[in-house]
Order: structure tokens, then C-alpha cells, then sequence
């Protein structure tokens, strides 16, 4: 076999490469101002071959030619610096948002300065604004993130079809909805599920454990991603339905592999113990109560059709749950028991789902426990409010148990749906205890939510949201609560502000629980 002399860039594009002379820069790298590895002045300075431990991460071997090294990159901190904002990131975003990467591995390729540049700025883009570290004392929380998001989108080069590729795109998209910029977000997400498909990510050949679970996770990660995505900009999935992929092995078991494991590996453990398993099975019901919502809103569905197509949505969720076994259903201990091993903000994030889902599929009933025609739609209506009461519960228990408080920022949008099946509860319930709660509830709710607002730019738009509630609340008491577009809107779309109804003042002026009137006169 004839030895390449083409350099790593040059055989990656499968370019030929020229150079002047030998020992020297070829023309491609020295007019793009990247390492070559024909450049025998700087080649011992330069890790130019791929790891072991990137491989497992999913970094494919043929790096693209603007992620050859991390010293190509101008934008990073120093190591201590990258290596916190990595652990913050896998504390407050990962495993609750998605699940693209093994953990010990990728910690490992940070500390050995072998990480992928553009993975590691995208990371810390998100997870900058958790840091208490004096090195970012001078820069607001929201904005931290800005320059490591700018220099990854600089690296990425999707001419390479490749996992890295598709990470670096869920994580920048997942940074662009920070900034509320939805059609962007949509625009890396929908890239990361074709080049997901190109691959044929799920049925890829590996030589390892750990580099199949992560195809697997990564596939799946997309699969969800692309249920709410899709949603929140009207537009087609993009991600086949393949039923006989495996669902995730149990979380415990897979953050216990070890670099250097190869096949044959026999599993053990049950897929039904895993949380991204139980996130998956949920996210397969928020697919049809998502439908059903939309064919409410367009008069295709009603009546008894209606009430049949949300009884069976309802006895899935019921099913999921009676599904679990004891140590996962949400009670103290358990919150507790998953605390300890790593893994209460994920525990958190299945049932923020479940109880969110919920709310969404009978939150259109919360307008018919008055004029409806459902027969069942003040039962209905209860177990809306029953779904979002679970939810306000499990995010303040996790905040009272050190390593569960969830900040990603989905937990604004759903808090604000929440919040407003609150103050429907102080519109028309005449029981007084119940008032008492919810008002309570409300209360807890705004400061959670203002806690939030100074990590994520995107929750202004949250408040805007729910300043457009009161204002119709003020207007028509009921109104608010119809199923219509306007309100299929307001629970799919979070990163965008309800224009028909918003409320006069900016998303930035002070405001106030004492702004939420509890009649029309208020």
C-alpha cells in the first residue's frame, strides 16, 4: 500500500496537497492559517492525530480542518477555566436538554487537552452563565457564553459529515434558542438530524461499548429534539420512526464504561431503568398529544371524538407511569437516591416532562369546565390542574436538595404554562384553600422564574408571554383559556413573544406579582 504524504486536511477534503518545499506548510493550510501536519516547525508542539478517547466520543478520526487542534482556537480561557465550564455544562444542560456524550470520557479528553475545540466552545456557551468564578466577575452571566458561541460557529465545517458535526450542531442550535432566535435554532437542529440520517447513526458498526450507546443516545436525542422543534416552527420531522433500535441502557451502567472496553459486552442491566429511556417513552406521547392539539385548533376534531382521542393520550401517561417501578416514581427518597448518584437533575428533568405533557393535553378543557360541551371536561379541567401542581412540587423539592435544582431553559417556558393554569385558579375557583395555593404557587413561580431570567436572555421573552396572559386576562376572563391558534402558540412556541396579544410594556420593564390581577377590573 502506498504511504499518503498528503496532509491531514488535504486527505479529510481528499484534495491533493501541495506544498513549496518539504517541511513546510501546504498552500491549502497556509492560506486558511491551520496547522499542518506537513509542517515540521510546529509538528511536535501540536497533538495532530486523533485520540482513543475522542473516538469514543463520537469525534470522528478525520477531523475537519478547523478543529485539527485546540490551540487553533484564540477564544478559549485557561485549562482550569475549560474544564469547570465542562463540568457545568454536564451538571445544568446535559442528560436534562439532550444526551450526546459519555461523561468520564469527554472530562478525560479535557483534562488531557485532547477535546474537540468545537464541542468544547459550544459547551461552554451554554454553561458559562453558571460560573462563580472571579475570571468572569466583569461580564453579565447572559453574555458570557457570546464569544465562545461566536468561535464555535466559526469551527464548525459542515462539509464534514461526522458525530462531531452533529453535536456541535445541537449544542450551538441549543445556545441560539438562548438568544430566542428559533429559525436558527431549527436551521442546526434539522442539520444535526441529516447528517444523523447520512450516517445512519443508528445502525452505525462500532468497535466499542461506549461508542454504540452514544450513537444510540445521540440518535435519540435528535429523535425528541425533533418532536418539539418541529412543533414550535410548524414544519415536518425529520427523523424516521425506528422501532427496533434499542432504547439507552441504564445511566448508572453507562457512565460506569471504561475507555478500552471492546466487544463482545454483555449488558446486563434493563433498558427500563434508564431516565432517557422513560424521557423517550414520553416523548412518544407528546408526539400525538401535540396532534391532537393542532386538530383541535383546526375544527378537525371534537366532541365525542375528541373526548375519545384525549382519553387514550391520558390512559398512556397513566400507563407510563404505572410502568415504573417504585424507585423511579417521584417521592423524597428517590429525588434523594438519584441526588447521590449523580443523576437528581435528570430524574428531575423525566418528570417535568410527564407533568408537562399533561398539563398540555388538558389545558384546552380549562376553558370547557365552563362552557364545554366534553362531557368529561371539568374532570378534565382537575386533572390539568393536578399535572401542573406536580410540577410547581417537583421543581421546588429540587431546589431544596443540593445538585437538583434544574436550570436549562425549557423549565421557564413550562413554568409559565404552569403559572397561568394558577391563575385560572384564582379566576374561577370559589374555594378558598385552593386560592390560597395557587396564589402561593404564583408567587414562588415569579421568583424561580426571575432567578432564571438572569442566566437566559430567551426568558424575556417568557415574562413577555406571561404579561400577554394578563393582559387578556384583564380584558376577558375566559378568553385567555379558549384552544385556539393563538393559544396553540402560546404552548408551543416559547421562544417566541404572542404578537396578537402582547401586552404594551417592554420585556425588560420591572413587573411585579402584584401585576397579575385576579379579575377583569384589576
Amino acid at each position: 500500500m502506498r504511504v499518503s504524504t498528503a496532509c491531514q486536511a488535504c486527505r479529510s477534503r481528499r484534495r491533493k496537497c501541495d506544498t513549496p518545499q518539504f517541511g513546510v506548510a501546504c498552500n491549502y493550510c497556509s492560506e486558511r492559517g491551520i496547522q499542518c501536519t506537513r509542517d515540521s516547525s510546529t509538528i511536535s508542539q501540536t497533538k495532530l492525530s486523533t485520540p482513543h478517547s475522542s473516538v469514543l466520543n463520537g469525534i470522528s478520526p478525520r477531523i475537519p480542518p478547523s478543529q485539527t487542534a485546540v490551540q487553533a482556537s484564540t477564544s478559549l480561557p485557561p485549562p482550569s477555566i475549560c474544564l469547570e465550564l465542562v463540568n457545568l455544562y454536564f451538571d445544568f444542560i446535559h442528560d436534562q436538554f439532550h444526551s450526546l456524550f459519555h461523561k468520564p470520557s469527554f472530562i478525560e479528553d479535557v483534562k488531557q487537552g485532547n477535546a474537540c475545540p468545537v464541542l468544547l466552545l459550544a459547551m461552554m456557551a451554554l454553561s458559562a452563565r453558571f460560573s462563580n468564578n472571579p475570571f468572569f466577575s466583569d461580564i453579565s452571566p447572559r453574555e458570557r457564553g457570546d464569544c465562545y458561541a461566536e468561535e464555535a460557529n466559526r469551527l464548525l465545517n459542515l462539509r464534514d459529515v461526522s458525530l462531531t458535526t452533529a453535536q456541535a450542531c445541537v449544542l450551538i442550535g441549543a445556545f441560539s434558542i438562548t438568544r430566542g432566535e428559533a429559525h436558527a435554532e431549527s436551521v442546526y437542529y434539522s442539520v444535526a438530524c441529516r447528517v444523523a440520517n447520512l450516517l445512519d447513526l443508528a445502525n452505525r458498526p462500532t468497535s466499542n461499548p461506549i461508542e454504540r450507546e452514544v450513537n444510540v443516545r445521540v440518535w435519540w436525542s435528535l429523535c425528541m429534539i425533533d418532536v418539539w422543534s418541529s412543533m414550535g416552527v410548524r414544519l415536518p420531522r425529520m427523523m424516521p420512526v425506528l422501532e427496533s433500535l434499542p432504547l439507552p441502557i441504564d445511566d448508572v451502567v453507562f457512565l460506569a464504561l471504561k475507555q478500552g472496553q471492546i466487544f463482545p459486552w454483555q449488558l446486563t442491566a434493563d433498558h427500563g431503568s434508564s431516565l432517557l429511556a422513560q424521557m423517550i417513552k414520553l416523548n412518544r406521547i407528546l408526539l400525538g398529544i401535540n396532534s391532537l392539539n393542532e386538530r383541535t385548533v383546526s375544527g378537525t376534531t371534537s366532541g365525542v371524538v375528541l373526548e375519545n382521542e384525549v382519553m387514550a393520550l391520558s390512559n398512556a401517561l397513566d400507563e407510563w407511569h404505572n410502568s415504573l417501578p417504585p424507585e423511579m416514581h417521584d417521592t423524597p427518597v428517590n429525588l434523594e437516591r438519584y441526588a447521590s448518584q449523580g443523576l437528581g437533575r435528570m430524574f428531575v428533568a423525566v418528570y417535568l416532562g410527564y407533568y408537562h405533557f399533561g398539563q398540555l393535553l388538558f389545558y384546552q378543557f380549562l376553558h370547557g369546565d365552563c362552557t364545554g360541551t366534553v362531557l368529561s371536561a371539568r374532570f378534565y379541567a382537575d386533572r390539568c390542574k393536578t399535572y401542573a401542581e406536580s410540577l410547581c412540587e417537583i421543581i421546588y423539592a429540587a431546589k431544596s436538595i443540593p445538585d437538583c435544582d434544574v436550570r436549562y431553559t425549557m423549565v421557564g417556558h413550562i413554568m409559565v404554562i404552569a403559572s397561568t393554569v394558577q391563575i385560572h385558579t384564582l379566576l374561577f375557583s370559589d374555594n378558598t384553600d385552593q386560592i390560597a395555593a395557587a396564589r402561593r404557587r404564583l408567587e414562588r413561580n415569579f421568583e424561580i422564574l426571575s432567578q432564571l431570567r438572569a442566566y437566559w436572555p430567551t426568558l424575556d421573552i417568557c415574562f413577555t408571554r406571561l404579561q400577554a396572559f394578563h393582559k387578556a386576562c384583564r380584558s376577558s376572563m375566559d378568553e385567555p383559556f379558549r384552544m385556539d391558534q393563538w393559544m396553540l402558540r402560546f404552548l408551543s412556541e416559547f421562544a417566541e413573544p404572542v404578537d396578537d396579544r402582547i401586552a404594551d410594556r417592554s420585556a425588560t420593564e420591572i413587573w411585579s406579582l402584584e401585576n397579575i390581577g385576579c379579575s377583569p377590573g384589576t
